[in-house]
């Protein structure tokens, strides 16, 4: 199959940056990661991961950690200390 269409994408510089990093250890391009997911998409009808969409609860927590509240834990041990497991 020839490659006669050019996609283009805008995305921030540091994502850029990091996924070309990433991409380069793997031994491909952005080109090929992109190519990748479109054949997928195509063929599969599907994106090859899940897409979640967070619940009220998991929004409003996620806000409040943003607002500087909630609690942080040193580790799971810790963790499990304060809920009593």
């Amino acid at each position: 199959m020839s490659t006669d269409t050019v996609v283009r994408a805008r995305i921030d510089s540091d994502t850029k940056a990091r996924a070309t990093e990433a991409l380069s250890a793997m031994g491909l391009t952005m080109s090929d990661a992109i190519r990748l997911l479109l054949l997928r998409v195509a063929d599969e009808k599907r994106l090859p991961f899940a897409v979640q969409v967070p619940n009220s609860s998991t929004l409003a927590a996620m806000k409040e950690l943003e607002g500087g509240k909630g609690q942080r834990f040193g580790g799971a041990e810790e963790l499990f200390r304060d809920l009593d497991i």
